[in-house]
């Protein structure tokens, strides 16, 4: 692994006007999420003459592409997604970024995109939480969503992967992420699938969520808060939720979730959660579930409780399942005690509540 002084130095640029303080606490009062941003970003350059480098810390601002941008026509994009933290001592915190610079590595790969050290991804978000701390919404379970993301600015229409791409990082202040205020969400077991074996369902890329948008507003039209993936080869098996991974929890205690089969995306919050439910000594099971098990579980009382989990949304309960062929509630429709103590475990972590025994807290300044 390379070390920072191996590596280009951010160069910090000046900002010309940053947002008052007055107007900056007035639009973190209620970020909601994901259309409010900070005033700084992140920007390194790749090439394949020169590697990484011309990294800066500067303005957040407009790129400038080239009509041609490879980006425009090919879609070699990826991206990224954390969150920082604000702890009791009133310092900042990410929660395990190094196992966000190595997903986003494994999505370059299968993309045909440069690798970032590691070093240099967890820097560049370091060095851009604490310049924008002071954008840290002081609402409840408020946060500093993170997003890095890399794609391809070489000018050349051709299919082969490009020869150039910028790396970038945003913050954006961030409350709750579900907007309806329901103590658990209501689904929709959508007839379009996500991923197929073999495809991209591993990577953070843009297109899987694209290719997504038409399901989720068949969801939203229909009164749902999220719409549920099934397998692409028999129709049949539970993969995600929307971009969140789902779990299952039975009368004895015991917990399902989907494997890691290439069609799925790897969370890192999901494999949090696993750590922590076997630390609990429950029985945690990576396997398929179908959706008639999940339908006829629910309908025996076998299941008692469904959640989804991600780094926007943490944790979050599932109470409804509704589709062409289903309509079934689960438990009594509303969060569930364990839900809501493994919620609570992970949460008390990433924010300092309780003593960090597996070094997922990394501390800022």
């Amino acid at each position: 692994m390379a070390s920072l002084a191996d590596l280009p130095a951010l160069t910090r640029l000046p900002h010309p006007a940053p947002t008052p303080a007055d107007l900056r606490e007035a639009t973190i009062a209620d970020p909601g999420f994901g259309r409010v941003f900070t005033d700084h970003m992140v920007v390194i350059d790749w090439s394949e003459d020169a590697g990484w480098h011309n990294a800066t810390l500067g303005p957040r601002g407009p790129i400038a592409l080239d009509p041609a941008a490879a980006v425009l026509h090919y879609a070699q994009e990826i991206f990224e997604g954390l969150k920082a933290y604000r702890l009791a001592d009133g310092s900042m915190a990410l929660f395990r970024p190094d196992q966000n610079a190595r997903r986003f590595n494994a999505s370059a790969q299968r993309l045909a995109m440069p690798q970032i050290p590691e070093e240099l991804f967890v820097d560049a978000v370091r060095q851009l939480v604490l310049q924008d701390a002071d954008w840290f919404p002081q609402v409840d379970g408020g946060s500093l969503y993170i997003r890095p993301f890399m794609f391809a600015t070489e000018a050349f229409l051709g299919v082969r992967p490009a020869k150039a791409y910028k790396f970038v990082v945003i913050l954006s202040p961030a409350g709750n992420y579900f907007k309806s205020g329901a103590p658990a969400v209501s689904v929709w077991v959508s007839e379009y699938t996500r991923a197929a074996p073999g495809g991209t369902g591993a990577a953070k890329c843009g297109g899987n969520y694209a290719a997504s948008l038409v399901p989720t507003g068949e969801a939203f039209a229909k009164g749902h808060d999220q719409v549920v993936f099934l397998d692409a080869e028999e129709r049949r098996w539970i993969e995600e939720l929307g971009g969140m991974n789902l779990f299952f929890v039975f009368d004895d205690g015991s917990l399902i979730t989907p494997p890691l089969s290439g069609t799925i995306l790897p969370g890192i919050t999901r494999d949090s959660l696993l750590t922590l439910a076997r630390e609990e000594g429950l029985a945690v099971r990576e396997e398929r579930y179908s959706i008639d098990q999940w339908r006829d579980d629910a309908a025996s009382g076998r299941l008692v409780e469904s959640f989804a989990c991600g780094t926007a949304a943490v944790v979050t309960p599932v109470g409804h399942v509704a589709g062409r062929n289903h309509d079934f509630t689960i438990g009594s429709g509303g969060p569930g005690q364990l839900t809501g103590k493994l919620k609570a475990r992970l949460v008390d972590i990433q924010r300092g509540a309780v003593a960090d025994r597996h070094g997922w807290v990394m501390r800022l300044g």
